[in-house]
């Protein structure tokens, strides 16, 4: 119980070192596999066929190198500390020199060339051999590895690594760790956001500390949780929803957000943002793109000609959250959430907003606004919220298609609700830089979505 307590101590005053109960994300063999995983004296990880335990890395710094070693218990994770490279540089560079003069075209692959069978690294492993001594062995029973080039014996070297000795790299779960981790697994959670849409969907709602943003996240919470990170623990974060329920932020929990920062996470419905303190109704999205603010005697009968419409949109933004909700347990079942001590109930993020919160967001409006709902249409949405926004406050839009947002830009300039509107495309390119061979990636992803910003605006025909 005091260990608990004096892990948790260590980790409030030093974020950079795990402990238990934790989310950590698992950077497999450079890339090749990523898995969030949640610290515990019982959690494992699946690294081929072998099941590893993840209580050695409780208390390690992130950022550390682990391999998978076998043991008298079975296949464990043990830590590969840091070597100096001073030395190897140099070396590497005169390699570089006689490596000039090499190359593969005499070098044919028949099968043959390696001397060592597979029951030779079984035999190996029987006697306690290290994954580094079997591929050592494997290199210098190799016949052609000694005519490959400096960069064909480095593939060479790197390929039976992460067969026999797999490397595990402990990284921190942020923003964009989980956003790039998510992209390359499931995309399809995060409605496609990449990590340069959404750095540009920050930037463009000009998200900083002390601001109260009103966020649309239907894309599992990686929003909610960025916005959130931005803020530092200041400000609120208002995850608005159309409907009875929240959708579904389960990704905020692998931020490893404080406590503090959880309680300014909060959740309101739209209709409880959009009626006003003395019991009236806000109107908003008629043709003519005027706000109109009606007590209950005077709009009867439009609310009777609107009724099947928004019960029906209602039911439809139910459906997006249990739909959302339930697309989020496939990843959050591998891995085990529950912590072994639960001596304090530490807040949940996305809890409902308070009234004394909602009527001061009323007063004073939100700072910025956010909106990524792919499975919605976007001027839906904007026409429901742009009011809610304080004038002069900026307001982005991401969505996976051009046409929704085009439709919503033109809606926007008819009713004279914004200026400075501009849709963009963030395109993004990775390199490669190693020397002599600086090139970009040979694969790369071609489309990151669309997004839709602008400032709003107090036009003359609309109350101030």
């Amino acid at each position: 119980m005091s260990q608990n307590g004096k892990l948790e101590e260590d980790s409030n005053q030093n974020p950079r070192v795990t402990w238990e109960g934790c989310s950590v994300l698992l950077d497999i063999n450079d890339g090749d596999r990523l898995a969030f995983a949640r610290l515990t004296a019982a959690s494992s990880v699946k690294i081929g066929n072998k099941t590893c335990s993840l209580q050695p890395l409780i208390g390690c710094l992130f950022g550390s190198l682990f391999q998978v070693e076998n043991g008298k218990d079975g296949p464990f994770l043990s830590r590969v500390l840091p070597t100096a490279e001073g030395d190897t540089v140099q070396g590497k560079e005169d390699c570089l020199v006689k490596d000039e003069f090499k190359d593969n075209r005499a070098i044919v692959d028949n099968n043959t060339a390696q001397s060592l069978t597979g029951e030779d690294i079984d035999a190996m492993r029987r006697q306690g051999a290290t994954g580094d001594e079997i591929v050592e062995a494997l290199i210098s029973n190799s016949a052609t590895f000694e005519k490959k080039t400096l960069f064909s014996q480095e593939k060479y070297r790197l390929k039976k690594q992460k067969k026999y000795a797999p490397k595990v790299l402990l990284r921190r779960p942020f923003t964009r760790s989980i956003c790039e981790a998510y992209f390359k697994k499931y995309p399809s959670r995060i409605g496609f956001l990449r990590v340069d849409a959404l750095s540009l969907l920050l930037s463009m709602a000009n998200v900083c500390a002390h601001s109260d943003v009103l966020v649309v996240d239907m894309v599992g919470g990686i929003l909610t949780g960025a916005v959130a990170e931005r803020l530092g623990g200041t400000g609120y974060v208002c995850n608005a929803y159309l409907g009875d329920n929240p959708y579904a932020v389960d990704i905020v929990r692998m931020f490893n957000f404080s406590p503090e920062t959880c309680r300014r996470i909060l959740c309101c419905s739209v209709a409880d943002l959009g009626t006003s303190q003395n019991g009236t109704s806000v109107q908003i999205g008629r043709p003519d793109c005027n706000i109109e603010i009606q007590s209950e005697d005077d709009c009867n009968i439009e609310t009777q000609s609107k009724e099947k419409t928004s019960s029906l949109f209602s039911k439809r933004m139910d459906e997006a959250a249990v739909s959302s909700e339930n697309r989020m347990m496939d990843i959050t079942s591998e891995t085990s959430t529950c912590p072994v001590k639960k001596a304090c109930k530490t807040p949940r993020a996305g809890e409902k907003a308070t009234q004394e919160i909602i009527n001061l967001w009323k007063e004073n409006g939100f700072s910025s606004l956010i909106i990524a709902a792919p499975d919605v249409d976007a001027w839906n949405i904007v026409k429901e919220l742009i009011p809610l926004l304080s004038f002069s406050a900026p307001f982005a839009v991401y969505h996976q298609y051009i046409q929704p947002l085009a439709t919503c830009m033109h809606n926007l300039q008819v009713g004279k609700m914004a200026v400075s509107l501009q849709i963009s495309e963030p395109w993004l390119r990775e390199y490669q830089v190693l020397p002599s061979r600086t090139h970009p990636h040979m694969q790369m992803s071609a489309f990151g979505g669309y997004i839709l910003s602008g400032i709003r605006i107090c036009a003359n025909d609309q109350p101030k």
